[in-house]
């Protein structure tokens, strides 16, 4: 009869363990960032297709004052 009842009161402490929702609000932020990281990379991607010369002239500014420097 000892062997039932701890195993119930183990049932009962593993099913409390799965309700558990404490890292859920971790996970949803993780996969939110995820998404803004994505979205940012593919807008600068689209950016960089549609405006190459833009790119080009910035960094050879950038690397016209690391000369300097």
């Amino acid at each position: 009869m000892k062997y039932i009842a701890k195993m119930h009161l183990a049932f009962n402490k593993a099913i409390d363990n799965i309700k558990n929702k404490k890292g859920q609000n971790t996970i949803e932020y993780l996969f939110m960032l995820g998404i803004i990281v994505v979205v940012v990379g593919l807008v600068g991607v689209a950016i960089k297709q549609f405006m190459p010369d833009l790119f080009d002239q910035i960094a050879a500014k950038i690397k016209g004052q690391a000369s300097n420097i």
